[in-house]
């Protein structure tokens, strides 16, 4: 926090729910590193160099680590059964054991004594090889930045493309960009959450967005490039690590120098109902691998405005936020990363609404001063109304103009209507650079009154999250359990039940044995 508040909050009590967040994070933390998943242990074997797909599309990497389970289980981790496999002789290289694996030609084995050093030494190279590449783009992002120059103010304007078609997305991408956009978000194909696997190439048939792939990562990034160079500012790249795929997905992201990654701690549990323990394993894995590329991340509060009332539920966005910033600086994220999420999501029609939105954005702004905020426009009370809609999104940009917000997405007037043209974008574009022409700086001079309405409603919202917190913390109903997987399961967050032994992909987590190895955590841990 600032040395003095705006909102009149006292340093203790933002001290106080910091120490709460921590205490209801940690047994989340022990739990996480005590697990693994079989994305994890995919994602190590991209780390390694395997990638691409069987004839039916099947990834290798799925191929090669259920081949592993199969024999060996999931405890032990993939890489020393993997190259214990290679020094062994059953392949020449990765691609030619997943191959033979999949054929059922390999029986793979748990190597113990020199065996085990032996592969280890061989998985720690190989996978070293991959983090070093994920450092060689994180230089060349820096070094971009300085030659073509950055956005040259913030916050930085976020504008989402979603045709389905990476060829579709490349030119609108470009032509957002041109008309002001610093940040291009290519919004996932519906539903990829969900698959266990990350499809391969470049696709062309999403639906209301384009599947995350390596290929299509590399291809936006070339474009936007190419863009940078033209306007003489980097443009920014943004997409999805979330789902069941979520360590995969930002290991691509690091391999081919996305910018920024859509990754929440409770997203995919409370709106995809992805098991929580298979979420919170994935989430540190990933999280850690965005600290190493210089990948900021977008959390997902938003989401809990769109079926809780947003009044009601504030406190548990700044809840959610305390928790995030927890976990993500825990797994090595720095302030600069944090695009923490929340919402202009109250009640259009409810009395003082703007003023209320203000004091929610005014008290993140004051409890996380050097995170770049993702401020998220309305979408719940979007009826259909384009005119209203459209200056419903003017007021949400002077929000943003007046709290200093980091990050902030673009509105469409069409949201609830239809998926924008490109002629929606220009006109949504429009109203922000109006709004941060006119209004920008205005969170310079903007104080609200000690004893206001303003600074007592962001008072009470941090009081309540402070509650909320010390219910969690004490919460004993199931023995052994992480407190925070009760508040999980009993509906806390976006009014969502999600019971720790329930959700997809709970068979796809594994307790590490005595003698798991994985060279990815182990280097990403020493950083």
């Amino acid at each position: 926090m600032a040395a003095r508040s705006q909102l009149g909050i006292e340093r203790a009590d933002v001290r106080r729910a910091r120490t709460l967040a921590r205490q209801v994070g940690k047994p989340i933390v022990d739990l996480a590193t005590k697990h693994t998943t079989v994305s994890v242990e995919r994602a190590t074997l991209r780390l390694a160099g395997l990638g691409g797909a069987d004839p039916d599309g099947t990834p290798w990497v799925n191929r090669l680590a259920d081949a592993v389970r199969a024999d060996t289980g999931l405890e032990h981790g993939v890489s020393l059964p993997v190259w214990d496999a290679l020094l062994r002789g059953e392949g020449d290289d990765l691609l030619t054991l997943a191959q033979k694996a999949a054929a059922g030609s390999v029986t793979f084995r748990v190597p113990e004594g020199r065996d085990a050093t032996r592969a280890a030494s061989r998985a720690r190279k190989a996978v070293a090889a991959g983090i070093k590449q994920i450092d060689r783009q994180r230089v060349a992002r820096e070094k971009m930045i300085a030659k073509v120059g950055d956005a040259p103010s913030k916050p930085w304007i976020y504008l989402i493309v979603a045709t389905g078609d990476i060829h579709e997305d490349i030119p609108q991408a470009q032509a957002a960009a041109r008309e002001g956009a610093d940040i291009i978000a290519v919004i996932r194909s519906t539903g990829q959450s969900l698959l266990d696997f990350v499809p391969e190439g470049a696709t062309r048939e999403g639906f209301a967005g384009t599947y995350a792939t390596q290929e299509n990562f590399r291809l936006m990034r070339a474009a936007l490039d190419e863009t940078s160079r033209e306007l003489g500012r980097y443009v920014r790249l943004t997409n999805y690590a979330s789902g069941l795929c979520m360590p995969e997905i930002a290991t691509l992201a690091g391999l081919e120098r996305l910018d920024m990654m859509l990754n929440d701690s409770m997203y995919g549990i409370l709106f995809r109902d992805i098991n929580p323990i298979r979420t919170f394993v994935d989430q540190r894995f990933s999280r850690q691998i965005h600290a190493r590329a210089g990948i900021i991340i977008n959390t997902g509060e938003d989401n809990y405005l769109t079926t809780a009332d947003a009044i009601e539920a504030a406190h548990t966005v700044t809840t959610s936020q305390l928790l995030n910033e927890y976990f993500a600086k825990e797994a090595g994220l720095k302030d600069w990363q944090l695009g923490l999420g929340h919402a202009f999501e109250i009640d259009p029609a409810v009395p003082d609404s703007f003023r209320l939105e203000l004091a929610h954005a005014m008290l993140a702004r004051e409890l996380f001063p050097d995170a770049p905020l993702k401020w998220m426009p309305p979408t719940r009370h979007m009826t259909g109304d384009i005119f209203k809609g459209y200056l419903l999104d003017g007021f949400f940009n002077l929000v943003g103009a007046m709290t200093g917000q980091g990050i902030l997405l673009v509105g469409m007037m069409t949201e609830a209507v239809v998926t924008p043209w490109i002629s929606d974008r220009d006109l949504a574009l429009q109203n922000v650079r109006y709004v941060m022409n006119a209004a920008g700086k205005l969170h310079e001079d903007f104080h609200p009154s000690p004893d206001g309405f303003i600074a007592s409603r962001a008072r009470e919202v941090l009081g309540e999250a402070v509650g909320l917190l010390e219910e969690i913390r004490s919460d004993t109903s199931v023995p052994g359990q992480p407190p925070l997987l009760s508040a999980i399961a009993d509906g806390t967050f976006g009014l969502m039940k999600r019971p720790a032994d329930k959700g997809k992909g709970l068979e796809g987590v594994a307790r590490k044995a005595a003698d798991y190895y994985n060279p990815a955590t182990e280097i990403l841990e020493e950083s």
